[in-house]
């Protein structure tokens, strides 16, 4: 590249000496001397423009020859530890069967509830947070083409009129003119093209944030769906405690009238009562605090949104196959965001580096004058400029070497960053594997306990009537029973939340346009 530069600057000086020297010459008989084929007009008059247009033509073509050189590093995606195989992944509830198209797109639909799917194409639609990140990506993409147009020239027009008079004037009259300007400076060292790459990694990067926001909103939409319809599980369960804790209550009455008993049993009913009544009024407080979210999610406010009561609760988990580990940066949107953050920053090493070498720009104008709107259009009041100016930086302290510096420094915080994202997702996919192997283990056990704790509350509660114990072993047996449903429920709910989990930490499908496809 240097003997070319060299050129080029040797070709810089000598054009403005050879334009005096024309018209020099121009001036001391050039101008004289009448052409044959055209009478009086002179030649040099025409001449000198052309000539300096061809110069001009050259340095342009040499300015887009030398455009082609970068001073950006060259840019690898950087490398992240990608295990051979997930440690969990030896789950028992993992299908054999390739089903790998079932989680990408609506991969609500894999839980078979109609209410679940009109309210996730709704996020899609109204969420807010996902309305700022359509418009931040077309913000970006806006930044992309508004980088492009600097590698264009810039062409301006302008005009005006004037008229002066007055008495102590030297002359008064109408003055009109017009100019015609354009700009151009070329892209030597690559400063605009890694402007271009920089903005169009920001771009995609802000393409993946709009991935992300839509998974996170609709994996917030399906766990807070499920959570309540596990309230009005809960709540079913509740209403029909309360109603047998109320007939228990009518019995300990009867036989305390009965003089069976002491007043200790009404009171340990009427206690075991009113904690139940207690629940359910928690329960349902925590059922409008999912309900609101809900609504917000979906774009309304809460006093205009309302899900109605679930009459059976199907807590249906559906299999969520696994793509194999390296896909996961793929289809990962946080990951693809941070790798195209690293790309944007590795441009901006270049845009800094830029800085070191000479900026060079052409100007060129055509313009008129006279003194009404018709001289404009004379060939003898028009005027004609080129110029190329050349500026470099000789002394700045180390400014630049430490602006190229920050801009590396925030190229390897960038890349760590990314590499910690990855650790992350992976993380993230194993725990939920971790998750849904132990709760799937552990259903047959809790189903288990809510048999044998009911058959041994109904035991408890026939001995009572026969007055073979006491009313607290009905109490104990009764909040045992409650108690192990509860955590049935629970459980169910905490495996379709997992599911959920799962399919956010394997990036719901999504994937990265500008990347190769798994």
């Amino acid at each position: 590249m240097t003997p070319l530069i060299t050129d080029f600057m040797t070709a810089l000086t000598a054009a403005p000496s050879r334009a005096r020297t024309a018209l020099h010459h121009r001036g001391a008989g050039a101008a004289e001397a009448p052409s044959a084929a055209t009478g009086n007009q002179p030649v040099a008059r025409s001449v000198v423009p052309c000539r300096l247009l061809a110069r001009a033509g050259a340095v342009a073509g040499l300015c887009t020859l030398l455009a082609a050189c970068s001073t950006a590093p060259p840019y690898t995606p950087p490398a992240a530890p990608v295990p051979a195989a997930f440690k969990e992944a030896s789950a028992t509830w993992m299908p054999a069967a390739p089903a790998d198209a079932m989680d990408r797109g609506p991969w609500w639909e894999m839980f078979g509830d109609a209410e679940l799917n009109r309210l996730a194409a709704q996020v899609q639609l109204s969420n807010q947070n996902i309305a700022a990140a359509v418009a931040a990506y077309s913000q970006a993409q806006a930044v992309v083409r508004q980088e492009r147009a600097g590698l264009l020239p810039g062409v301006r027009l302008s005009g005006g009129a004037s008229r002066a008079g007055g008495e102590g004037a030297s002359r008064s009259g109408t003055s009109t003119q017009a100019t015609l300007a354009a700009d151009w400076a070329p892209d030597l060292w690559g400063r605009l093209a890694g402007s271009i790459t920089s903005a169009q990694a920001s771009a995609q990067a802000s393409e993946a944030d709009l991935a992300s926001a839509r998974l996170s909103a609709s994996g917030t939409l399906a766990s807070a769906y499920f959570q309540l319809r596990e309230a009005d599980a809960e709540l079913a369960l509740l209403d029909a405690t309360v109603q047998g804790y109320e007939r228990n209550l009518q019995i300990a009455r009867n036989r305390y009238a009965a003089g069976v008993v002491a007043e200790t049993d009404v009171l340990q009913a009427r206690t075991q009562l009113v904690n139940a009544q207690a629940d359910m009024a928690s329960v349902r407080q925590n059922r409008s605090r999912l309900e609101h979210a809900m609504a917000v999610l979906t774009g309304q406010p809460p006093a205009a949104f309302a899900v109605a009561p679930a009459l059976a609760w199907s807590a249906q988990v559906p299999p969520v196959p696994l793509s194999v580990p390296s896909a996961l940066l793929q289809r990962r949107p946080d990951i693809a965001a941070a790798e195209r953050a690293v790309a944007a920053a590795n441009a901006q090493i270049g845009i800094q580096r830029a800085a070191y070498f000479p900026s060079i720009s052409l100007g060129a104008s055509l313009g008129s004058g006279g003194g009404s709107v018709a001289d404009l259009f004379r060939a003898s009041t028009s005027v004609w400029s080129l110029g190329l100016s050349v500026a470099q930086t000789l002394f700045d302290a180390g400014a630049t070497a430490a602006r190229v510096q920050e801009a590396e420094s925030s190229r390897d915080a960038r890349v760590a960053r990314y590499r910690q994202t990855v650790l992350e997702a992976f993380q993230g996919v194993e725990d939920q594997l971790a998750a849904l192997r132990t709760l799937h283990e552990q259903e047959p056990l809790r189903r288990e306990a809510v048999a044998a704790a009911d058959r041994a509350a109904q035991q408890q509660i026939n001995r009572y009537r026969a007055g073979q114990v006491s009313y607290s072993e009905v109490v104990a047996a009764q909040a045992s029973a409650l108690s192990a449903q509860r955590a049935l429920l629970q459980l169910q709910v905490n495996r379709q939340l997992a599911a959920v989990a799962l399919v956010q930490a394997l990036g719901g499908g999504w994937q990265a346009r500008w990347q190769p496809q798994p």
